[in-house]
């Protein structure tokens, strides 16, 4: 799922803005608002064919995204102009990263949105990749399916400094070919259907996910022996660099180790 922020200026209705680009994109579209009502600040998003509105804390927006990931193609956020996301920006309006910047919405073009939108990482949770493998048409030969979740470890010893978060970016381009070959060659693997390996980047939190693997098998002794050689690889063979936030410092591991 591509993530999509709106940031909007003075005079310029956000919803309607949204409401094109709900129109205009190419697939199933959600929305996601931030806003202020009898509950607090809430996330508010679109579920379903009926329309009916979901709102979750605004502390759990990571969690918002992840329902949203294994039915949605876009999520369209308004009213989220801090979250670093690619954002389309109308107006005189301030966003923390902006993908298109228009002065007026006759001025948006939806297509060349899709197009800048393919330079950047989709949204994936597990679930939404379970859903994949599970969707494509060798699920009918499979028994099993076996996945791994890498999550941003607090503290490895008791008496260490609390980490706070961590931040990892790729390699572009060799990244995404390492991924590439290592899915192809697991999936050449007798009795192994389908392999999904995900890696966010960007800032994230401690306890919140960072990585997947899913593996759909025939039986779980190749669901397992993928799993494991699938995120073994990953950590081998793909270029992500990783940066430590703890309460004492900050750096990036690779430049530690050295």
């Amino acid at each position: 799922m591509h993530v999509l922020g709106l940031a909007t200026g003075p005079g310029v209705p956000a919803d309607a803005v949204a409401d094109r680009l709900t129109a205009d994109l190419p697939g199933s579209v959600a929305v996601l608002e931030r806003s202020a009502d009898a509950g607090g600040e809430r996330t508010r998003y679109e579920l379903g064919p009926d329309g009916a509105t979901v709102s979750r804390p605004n502390g759990d927006f990571l969690g918002a995204l992840d329902d949203l990931a294994r039915d949605h193609d876009y999520a369209v956020l308004v009213g989220f102009a801090d979250v670093n996301v690619p954002h389309v920006v109308v107006g005189d309006a301030d966003a923390e990263t902006a993908l298109v910047r228009v002065s007026t919405p006759a001025d948006l073009d939806t297509a060349a949105v899709v197009r800048a939108l393919d330079d950047h990482d989709e949204h994936e949770s597990l679930q939404s990749l379970v859903t994949e493998v599970t969707r494509e048409p060798s699920a009918e030969f499979a028994g099993a399916i076996a996945t791994f979740t890498g999550i941003v470890r607090e503290r490895e010893h008791p008496e260490d400094d609390r980490t706070e978060s961590l931040t990892f970016e790729k390699y572009e381009g060799v990244a995404a070919e390492r991924l590439a070959r290592i899915r192809d060659e697991l999936e050449g693997r007798e009795g192994v259907h389908e392999v999904r390996l995900h890696h966010r980047t960007g800032r994230i939190e401690a306890g919140e996910d960072i990585v997947f693997v899913v593996v759909l098998a025939g039986h779980r002794r190749e669901a397992f022996e993928t799993v494991e050689d699938g995120i073994d690889r990953l950590k081998d063979e793909v270029p992500i660099f990783k940066k430590e936030l703890t309460v004492e410092d900050e750096f990036w591991t690779h430049e530690r180790d050295a």
